[in-house]
C-alpha cells in the first residue's frame, strides 16, 4: 500500500528534547510534534532543516502532528519507522500474488515482520527501514542494534528449519547508488548480515519514492556486503 499523509505542512526544526518529540517552528508559532522513529537522524535532524510535519489521526493525541519527513539538501527523507512494513507489504504481494501473508509472527524466541505461506512456500521476513545516506551510500544501522542481530540470527534459524527467509532493507529515500551494512557503526550487526547471507537468507535493498504528503516502494538498490 502506498503511504499517504492526509494534512501535511512545512517546518523548520529547532530541537529534539528526547527521542519522542521535537520543537518545530511553523511560521510564527512553535509546536511540539511526535517524533515517528526513535532512531537517532542525527545527520538529518539539524536545527533549521526543513521538516514535513503530518497531522495526527487522533484529535485525542496530546501532540497534533507528527514529524514525517526531513530535507536534506534537495532530497526528501521519510522517517517515519511505520512506513516500511506497509511498503514491504506492497512488495510481498506482488511477488507471491494470491499468498497468504501474516504480519508480526513468532517464531522461536524473536516476532519477525512477515511470514508467507505460498503453497509449499514458507517464508519469514524482516524488514528495516533505512534513513542513513553517506556520498550516496544507504546505511543500516544508525545506532547500535542488538535487536537486529537477534532478527538476523532467528531469520537463520527459520532457514536451518527448512523455510525460506528475507532480510529487505527499505530505503526511506532517493536516490542511492547501494545499500551496506553500517559496519563503523555496529560490526556485529554487519558480521550477522553477512553470515546470514552465507547461511541462504535472501538480503534485499529498495528505495522508495517519498513525497511530501507520503511514499511508495521505488526500484531495487544493489546490496555490498
Amino acid at each position: 500500500m502506498n503511504v499517504v499523509y492526509g494534512q501535511v505542512m512545512p517546518g523548520r526544526f529547532i530541537s529534539r528534547p528526547n527521542r519522542f518529540v521535537a520543537r518545530v517552528s511553523v511560521g510564527e508559532e512553535e509546536i511540539v510534534c511526535h517524533v515517528k522513529n526513535t532512531g537517532r537522524c542525527r545527520e538529518l535532524l539539524l536545527p533549521g532543516a526543513e521538516v514535513i510535519l503530518a497531522k495526527a489521526a487522533s484529535e485525542a493525541r496530546r501532540t497534533a502532528y507528527d514529524l514525517a519527513a526531513v530535507y536534506k539538501g534537495d532530497m526528501l527523507v521519510n522517517i517515519d519507522s511505520q512506513a516500511p512494513n506497509a511498503v514491504a507489504m506492497d512488495y510481498l504481494s506482488a511477488r507471491f500474488p494470491g499468498a497468504n501473508i501474516r504480519g508480526e509472527v513468532a517464531f522461536g524466541h524473536s516476532r519477525l515482520d512477515f511470514h508467507v505461506l505460498d503453497g509449499d512456500l514458507s517464508l519469514y521476513a524482516e524488514v528495516k527501514g533505512c534513513t542513513l545516506e553517506e556520498d550516496g551510500l544507504a546505511l543500516f544501522p544508525d545506532a547500535p542494534t542488538l535487536r537486529g542481530v537477534r532478527h538476523l540470527e532467528t531469520l537463520q534459524e527459520a532457514v536451518l528449519g527448512g523455510h525460506k527467509a528475507l532480510m529487505l532493507f527499505i530505503i526511506q529515500m532517493r536516490p542511492v547508488a547501494a545499500f551496506s551494512p553500517h559496519d563503523q557503526m555496529h560490526p556485529a550487526f554487519g558480521q550477522a548480515l553477512r553470515n546470514a547471507a552465507g547461511m541462504g537468507v535472501e538480503v534485499l535493498a529498495y528505495d522508495c519514492f517519498v513525497r511530501e504528503n507520503g511514499k511508495s516502494l521505488g526500484e531495487q538498490v544493489p546490496v555490498a556486503l
